[in-house]
């Protein structure tokens, strides 16, 4: 783990009163709201929905029956090199007590195809020895077909090198680059690719293999992850507002960011929920539709440049989750959650009551399980009833002890909120900074100087904003953590490329 401190500072709180806003209550926003409200801030934490979370939210339902339950957007795994999320998640538990490890991450394919995780060296390139040696779906004489040059760029990484060669090519392109054999490449990168919402044939290969290299080939702490053992509502954001309003942080949530605009006492003059709130500083840590709404009314974030960066962002493909209640236990064995590909558009399968703690009861009660099932990156043009029927073939394929059974209750949810990774869109993503000063940008769509991914790029980003704002008054930052940032041959590389230029 590398920590990285970019902006010394030797002040553990401002010197003088500060306010700020910030835009969004989910991860990333919630990060910047803990850091600068830790160092003296006066903040407003403002939400659209009536709960925490934005993508990792959760909020409370109930069955027909009347039992309440806690609902969530869908399984989150927390895998041990997401160092910024736990170190804001140590805040309201130092132990991360909440959390448990699984023995596994399987992979299913048709025909009975197994890919295990388990068990792998953590240290790279050990990690991809060893799984290229056991896996079942590569040969010798596969490997031999492989184009060796291609794949090794999963061991270069390095930001600037990365991005340069293979921002413009697509995931998919990259993919079909490598000569694997159909099985290899389904079991092996296809489930991976798809685990970002973005399909293949529009994702940038550059950040393909930035992710690949956040997982695997440069991550020293193995693919395999923990889950909250009990649901998001009751282990994460209860305690988390909890302790944001210990630090004294005025959390609005029902409450919409519409424009932001230069005030006259403070830096800028922030609407909000139908009032004007002044502020030195403003965190727009928002969805891509909701940070371009309010660029698009704020005419004092005047700057063309970024302007277009932020009008340049884009959505990806719908995702669909399916909790379903059914009348039957699973087969014994099962894992808790397991990625599948190959089988229509289902890419995982959750088992709740094997997990997490309100499920377990439910089902103990019932006899029944509670299944989830998740598909990434769908086709927009599927409808709900297509949806229905592919994912519900896909589990009967994979789980056949489901065939027949009895629905008890069932949440299905259509989103489309996740931001696109385009080819060609790495150079003009904005990151963090901006030049309005005073205003940061936070969220899993700003380009940052680390690999990151999903809710750590989110929390890493609120946590760089915050320190940012900071940065003039000498304020101690937050210490930003990260897997090594280039690859086994990254520097390597760099340096043979720029003796090239020479």
């Amino acid at each position: 783990m590398e920590l990285i401190l970019p902006q010394p500072g030797t002040r553990e709180k401002v010197s003088s009163p500060q306010t700020a806003v910030i835009a969004g209550g989910g991860l990333a926003g919630v990060a910047a709201a803990v850091v600068l409200a830790e160092r003296g801030v006066s903040v407003v934490l403002a939400e659209r929905e009536p709960f925490l979370g934005g993508r990792a939210g959760a909020w409370t339902d109930r069955l027909a029956t009347g039992e309440p339950f806690e609902m969530e957007r869908g399984f989150h795994a927390f895998f041990r090199q997401y160092y910024n999320l736990q170190a804001l998640l140590r805040r309201i538990d130092g132990e991360l007590g909440f959390l448990e490890p699984l023995e596994d991450y399987p992979i299913l394919g048709p025909g009975g195809q197994v890919e295990s995780f388990s068990g792998l060296p953590n240290k790279p390139p050990w990690n991809v020895i060893a799984l290229t040696r056991r896996t079942p779906t590569l040969g010798l004489r596969d490997l031999l077909r492989v184009n060796g040059l291609a794949a090794l760029s999963m061991l270069r990484y390095e930001r600037g090198w990365t991005y340069g060669r293979y921002d413009d090519m697509t995931a998919g392109e990259y993919l079909d680059s490598l000569r694997f054999p159909p099985d290899a490449r389904r079991m092996l990168f296809d489930v991976f690719a798809h685990s970002f919402f973005n399909p293949e044939n529009a994702m940038s290969a550059g950040e393909l293999l930035m992710m690949f290299h956040f997982y695997f080939s440069g991550n020293p702490d193995g693919l395999i992850f923990d889950v909250s053992k009990r649901p998001f509502s009751t282990s994460i954001w209860g305690p988390l507002g909890n302790y944001l309003s210990g630090l004294g942080v005025d959390v609005r949530t029902g409450c919409t960011v519409s424009r932001v605009a230069k005030g006259a006492d403070r830096s800028w003059k922030v609407e909000l929920g139908g009032e004007s709130v002044d502020a030195d500083h403003v965190v727009l840590a928002l969805t891509v539709p909701g940070l371009q709404a309010v660029v698009g009314d704020s005419l004092d974030l005047d700057d063309a440049g970024f302007r277009r960066s932020v009008e340049g962002l884009a959505l990806t493909n719908p995702f669909v989750v399916w909790r379903l209640w059914v009348d039957r236990p699973t087969k014994p064995g099962r894992q808790p959650f397991v990625g599948t590909t190959g089988v229509g558009c289902l890419d995982n399968i959750s088992l709740y009551d094997l997990f997490e703690d309100e499920s377990r009861d439910w089902a103990a009660r019932t006899g029944g399980s509670v299944v989830e099932l998740h598909a990434y990156a769908v086709d927009p043009g599927m409808d709900e009833p297509a949806i229905r029927a592919d994912l519900l073939s896909a589990l009967h394929t994979f789980y056949p002890e489901y065939v027949g059974a009895g629905v008890i209750e069932e949440r299905f949810l259509i989103r489309r909120d996740c931001p696109a990774f385009a080819p060609g869109s790495h150079a003009d993503r904005p990151g963090v900074t901006t030049p309005h000063e005073g205003i940061a940008l936070a969220g899993d769509f700003v380009r940052l100087p680390i690999p990151s991914a999903l809710m750590e790029r989110a929390v890493a980003s609120g946590f760089l904003a915050a320190n940012h704002l900071l940065a003039p008054q000498g304020v101690r930052p937050e210490p930003i953590r990260s897997i090594p940032r280039r690859g086994l041959f990254g520097r390597r590389v760099q340096e043979t490329e720029a003796s090239r230029m020479r």
